[in-house]
């Protein structure tokens, strides 16, 4: 593949300003004296007093350097009024935005560009869900999101405009007038939904088979959509047959199919790979708005016990792997009652989101714990058989459920919207005016006959349930029995949770809601039509995978198979394939082996491990060829190349290079345009099992005269030589990974509106970056697309169960959510560099870190 393809980009960034406008913007936004004083005007108050109706006593915030906040308060109505009151301070643009994604309002803010976006969300019904689990809240839950609400609203009662932030100041240049309405409980819950969806399981994946089945066999698509590599990899534990200390113990079994795919052109026509591929890029474009989703969004944590590590405590690790955002998607913060008590029950500090109470990710002063995808199987496409307003079931014609709701468009007329539902969700085709008679050419198997279908979804977090309230029984377990009783609770998005405490004890436990299928296995779409295609209910509680104390003394999360095959109860078919908790693995069985001491810096080493597991695999091949000419000065590069990619690599540079275009001319050329290979671990599978048979039709393509590995090994090679000097010039050893492996920190709402001058304000970067997709240190990027980072460890966090402030924590970002604000990127450089900051917890350590005192009084005082 040569360089002249440009870079595809699955971004739908908010384009929303004409051109008279941006005059306006640059002279009212870089002018001395005006600019200066509309960026500053909604920076936080962080020290002297002020003075928030509805407090009941004082509360203190202290601020350390970066401006991360620590809350001590008399109750716990207190604590969370003032947790509301200081996100808003730092944070409100982003929850204002937030809360018009997750209800289906951006077109209100930014014209009719967001009309197709606001629609989709709505017939998911993201708002009205949470509007139910608001009223599923026992009442102490419920006081305490609307204690966080009343705090919104108290900053909000004294600050408009580009008081609140520089955002409104851009916003009100298309829509004059604009205010923020009240907060209110049911804006906090649906950020829930927004990172369900994030995590949504294997919708692309279902897509992805749906679309190949047409044109390729079952063994073919099983090649591109392998099984997990249970010999070579671990599972999480050792249910169901898995191994929970493999580490690359042998070599998984080759699969070749009888009869290769077509390499001579692709192998579904436009015409009808259109409809359900619209479908897919609808998915994958949706979430964009909280930052690039994709197979890449997963997280690594682990935890070692105390005879294991230096201390003689429990250590614990994560660092979610999220889509690159600005500013971060976490918000770090500690709640602390002045006394612990049945009034005030909270201390404890860790990660949360903006517009959410609570912590989220953290450790209290007994327990830790961290999160990673379980990414079960928790939604399901139906193919239904629709007749005007009504839909077939078993036989019989049922009407589709269906209501209206108007968008309000900024600059623009309203909509009206007609959203319908099946027995099984809503119909998610003719959305938009890409989407038309999907399923026409598309049954899910050869047993569904050729017609026209509409296109349902199933999906768990659509089933109103509580997870908001679990929140804060996490915060308060003291133990293993408390955690997993609030664990019972976490029913969306599942996770995989990781727990330490300070008596010496591990643990993991999966929950969720995982549907019970009565037919099939959830790998494609469906029949509607029939019941027998229906859920029959969950998996029990006591039916998910879980794990305490092990007798190997650690535990790894990253995404991987939790049980083995031969598990009673099926969670998903598409596990991350478990090349990042390989290598978790190898690394800390190694240390113990040794009789080495695990400590914090060990933790922060590892999760700062750039190893390439899949350059392990191809590079042997690659050095082996006898490749002459300009491309052997690239691939002498890799004959000592440790197989980490190092920003400074030229080595990682050129092996990546090739991935792409090994990818693109191997595989992408012979597939529909949406399935072509965007990396990552599943096709670091796909590849480890047909590089080992040289003639495998995979390996041949008549039209760029190749045939077999070896060829197209040698092709690649050169392709990708040409490509490095068009981006690196012609000098080899100049060549660095980080100059075209860069992450751009770009703002989540503002950072792609198509006005440099606004996309200067907002972004930041780019950061050169090592790393990669699949590897510990998972700064991933699309191969389809480019080079440039789309998705990152958004947050690390090492806590130590022997001394809480010996711990260390890094975001993404910054706590504030103003540019130009000190603490906007603050955090980037040493995120960039694999470092941490101390994480102070105790009221001793929390008064020594502490830069800026802030005393909230309630009125009256």
């Amino acid at each position: 593949m040569g360089t002249d393809a440009p870079r595809i980009s699955r971004h739908r960034g908010l384009k929303i300003l004409g051109g008279f406008v941006v005059v306006v913007v640059v002279l009212a936004l870089t002018a001395t004296g005006i600019g200066i004083w509309t960026v500053h005007r909604s920076f936080p108050q962080t020290s002297g007093t002020l003075t928030i109706p509805g407090l009941q006593h004082q509360v203190i915030v202290r601020r350390d350097s970066a401006g991360i906040p620590q809350l001590s308060a008399g109750t716990a109505h207190d604590l969370f009024l003032a947790q509301g009151y200081v996100q808003a301070q730092d944070r409100f643009w982003e929850m204002d935005f937030r809360r018009h994604v997750t209800s289906g309002r951006l077109a209100e803010l930014f014209g009719a560009s967001q009309i197709d976006t606001d629609t989709f969300i709505r017939t998911l019904g993201w708002r009205a869900v949470a509007e139910k689990e608001v009223k599923l809240l026992d009442p102490v839950a419920l006081a305490y999101y609307q204690a966080y609400a009343d705090g919104v609203n108290a900053y909000l009662a004294t600050h408009h405009g580009a008081d609140l932030s520089l955002e409104y100041a851009v916003i009100g240049l298309q829509h004059p007038g604009y205010q923020p309405e009240p907060w209110t409980p049911a804006d906090s819950v649906a950020w829930l939904k927004a990172m369900a969806w994030d995590l949504r399981s294997n919708l692309v994946d279902e897509v992805d088979r749906a679309l190949l089945a047409k044109k390729l066999t079952p063994a073919q698509i099983a090649e591109l959509h392998p099984p997990y590599p249970y010999v070579d990899h671990p599972t999480i534990t050792d249910q169901g047959g898995g191994n929970d200390l493999a580490t690359a113990a042998a070599a998984t079994a080759v699969t070749t199919s009888a009869q290769g795919p077509d390499a001579t052109g692709p192998v579904v026509s436009t015409a009808e790979a259109g409809p359900l591929a619209d479908f897919k890029h609808t998915l994958e474009a949706i979430p964009q708005l909280l930052g690039p989703a994709g197979s890449d969004i997963g997280s690594n944590s682990w935890v070692v016990d105390g005879a294991h590590s230096a201390t003689g405590k429990p250590i614990l690790a994560n660092d979610p792997h999220l889509g690159a955002v600005l500013p971060s998607v976490w918000y770090q913060m500690g709640l602390h009652c002045t006394t612990v008590s049945k009034a005030c029950p909270f201390d404890v500090a860790g990660f949360t989101f903006s517009g959410l109470p609570g912590v989220v990710i953290g450790h209290n002063n007994r327990i830790a714990w961290g999160f990673t995808n379980l990414a079960p199987d928790v939604a399901d496409l139906y193919l239904e058989k629709v007749t005007g307003n009504s839909y077939e079931y078993d036989g019989v014609q049922k009407p589709l459920t269906t209501h209206s709701e108007t968008i309000t468009v900024a600059g623009g007329d309203p909509v009206r919207i007609t959203i319908r539902s099946s027995e099984h969700g809503p119909i998610v085709t003719g959305l938009t005016k890409d989407f038309a008679a999907i399923g026409t050419k598309h049954p899910a198997t050869d047993d569904i006959p050729a017609g026209n279908y509409q296109l349902s979804l199933q999906w768990t977090a659509l089933t109103p349930g509580h997870t908001a309230g679990a929140i804060f029984a996490l915060d308060l377990a003291q133990n293993w029995p408390e955690f997993r009783a609030s664990a019972a609770n976490f029913d969306v998005p599942s996770q995989n949770l990781i727990y330490a405490d300070v008596d010496g004890n591990i643990g993991y436990q999966a929950p969720g809601q995982v549907p019970i299928r009565k037919t099939g296995d959830g790998t494609v779409p469906v029949p509607g039509w029939s019941s027998q295609y229906g859920w029959s209910g969950y998996l029990g509680f006591d039916q998910l995978p879980s794990a305490y104390n092990p007798a190997k003394g650690f535990i790894v999360t990253a995404n991987n198979a939790a049980v083995g095959p031969d598990s009673p109860v099926q969670v998903t078919k598409d596990w991350d394939y478990g090349y990042r908790a390989n290598q978790i693995t190898g690394r800390l069985q190694s240390l113990l082996d040794a009789g080495t001491k695990i400590t914090v810096d060990t933790m922060a080493a590892i999760q700062a491990d750039s190893y390439d597991a899949n350059a392990a695999t191809l590079v042997p091949y690659l050095t082996s060829l006898g490749v002459k000419g300009d491309a052997a000065k690239a691939i002498d590069l890799l004959r000592d190349w440790k197989f980490t990619d190092d920003a400074n690599s030229a080595a990682a540079a050129y092996f990546n290079i090739f991935w792409k275009n090994l990818l693109h001319d191997a595989f992408a050329r012979k597939l529909p345009a949406s399935t072509a290979p965007g990396g990552g671990d599943r096709w670091f599978q796909v590849v480890a099992q047909q590089v080992r048979n040289p003639d495998s039709p995979w390996w041949t393509d008549a039209s760029l005269g190749v045939e077999g590995r070896d060829q197209m090994f040698a092709q690649a090679a050169s392709d990708a030589y040409r490509e490095a000097v068009d981006l690196m010039g012609s000098d080899v050893k100049n060549w660095k990974w980080g100059s075209i492996h860069g992450l751009e920190l770009t703002n989540a709402s503002l950072g792609e509106s198509g006005v440099a001058p606004i996309e200067w304000l907002f972004n930041r970067g780019p950061y050169p970056v090592g790393g990669s997709s699949s590897v510990v240190k998972a700064n991933g990027w699309d191969a389809a697309a480019g080079y440039q980072v789309e998705h990152v460890p958004s947050m690390r966090q090492v806590i130590s169960l022997a001394d809480f402030d010996s711990s260390t924590w890094v975001n993404l970002t910054g706590a504030s959510g103003h540019a130009f604000d000190p603490n906007y990127v603050d955090q980037a450089a040493l995120w960039q560099a694999d470092k941490t900051r101390p994480w102070p917890f105790s009221k001793s350590a929390v008064r020594d870190a502490t830069a800026d005192t802030l005393t909230l009084k309630p009125s009256g005082h």
